[in-house]
């Protein structure tokens, strides 16, 4: 698969304001009216590690602006001032823009090894739960009309579990939201599977969600510890297009593809067997954080290409482009 990654990686990066002064990464990414906007995580210093959503603007989908030089949603704003909101994916549905998010409650901080994942250090504030739950990864939903102000609309995890790439799909299906999640917990016989996995739910109201069905698990060595959902999936004529993440033994992120059925999208109907974009170019192994990490939350269609933004080394922001069609097929051949 011959994904074009953009000359001018990194295209966004951390610095110009004290609250993502140390990284920006795993960006949303939609086109309204024309118009690229990009949702970016950031955070100012790893230690201690507090994230928060910016909001960008782009004409061209490569060079990107500050809409505003605060931040447009912080963990405070849900009631946890010393926690992260990590990793947004954003759609659009009947006029208003829905954000998933994620949520770590309690205060931590990151000391990176360069071996893969950081040693973690934690943290105590006034005030702070010190719940067992806290220091889970709970996920949530936002919602905006005008992608600046947005609002709680639910939880759509249970506070014990570590349950992360919650994806809406853009549009109902049947009449109901649709959503990808990953619950990290959800292993053993009772589940299916041995490792983490993607999983679907689907929702007439947003509040209550009905019971998950386990969509896929890792195949390949390059995905060997688990598979989780990456962008919003892409509505095409022969199935949604789908992107997601795999971490093999050794700690190093990639990105597959794999078609899901349009009436059902609990059917895998393709799904490749080889990665698509692994990390190749310094920046892609590199970083502040957490080294060889390509990690798509973005994807948009503009004149038949596919335009995938992802972050690197959860310290910068990239883009591939590639053309609609040839990742269809892709995913559809099973190479």
């Amino acid at each position: 698969m011959n994904l074009v990654r953009c000359s001018e990686n990194p295209i966004v990066t951390p610095g110009l304001y004290p609250w993502r002064k140390s990284n920006v990464f795993n960006p949303a990414v939609i086109i309204d009216q024309g118009v690229f906007y990009m949702i970016e995580r950031a955070a100012g210093g790893l230690r201690p590690f507090h994230c928060f959503f910016g909001l960008l603007k782009s004409a061209d989908g490569v060079h990107f602006t500050h809409v505003k030089d605060t931040p447009v949603f912080t963990p405070a704003d849900l009631g946890f001032p010393f926690g992260s909101i990590q990793d947004p994916r954003v759609v659009k549905i009947d006029g208003m823009f829905y954000l998933n998010y994620a949520l770590r409650p309690s205060s931590y901080g990151y000391a990176p090894t360069g071996m893969g994942k950081p040693e973690e250090i934690s943290y105590t504030y006034p005030g702070e739960h010190g719940n067992p739950e806290s220091f889970m990864t709970r996920s949530g939903i936002l919602q905006s009309a005008d992608l600046i102000n947005w609002k709680q609309v639910c939880y759509t995890t249970q506070a014990d579990i570590n349950d992360r790439d919650n994806i809406l799909f853009p549009e109902k299906i049947d009449g109901k939201f649709v959503m990808l999640r990953r619950p990290e917990e959800w292993i053993g016989p009772k589940y299916g599977t041995d490792k983490a996995g993607i999983w679907i739910t689907s929702s007439e109201d947003l509040l209550s969600w009905s019971d998950p069905r386990l969509v896929a698990v890792s195949e390949q060595d390059w995905e060997y510890k688990k598979v989780g959902g990456s962008a919003p999936p892409i509505k095409t004529d022969k199935g949604w297009l789908t992107l997601y993440h795999g971490v093999d033994a050794d700690n190093v992120y990639r990105c597959g593809v794999m078609m899901l059925d349009l009436a059902d999208p609990s059917k895998v109907i393709g799904r490749a067997k080889s990665c698509i974009l692994e990390p190749q170019e310094y920046y892609e192994k590199f970083g502040l954080y957490i080294p060889n990490v390509v990690f798509p939350t973005g994807a948009v269609v503009k004149d038949t290409m596919v335009y995938i933004y992802y972050g690197v080394t959860d310290t910068a922001i990239c883009l591939a482009t590639v053309p609609l069609n040839s990742l269809i097929d892709f995913a559809l051949e099973g190479n």
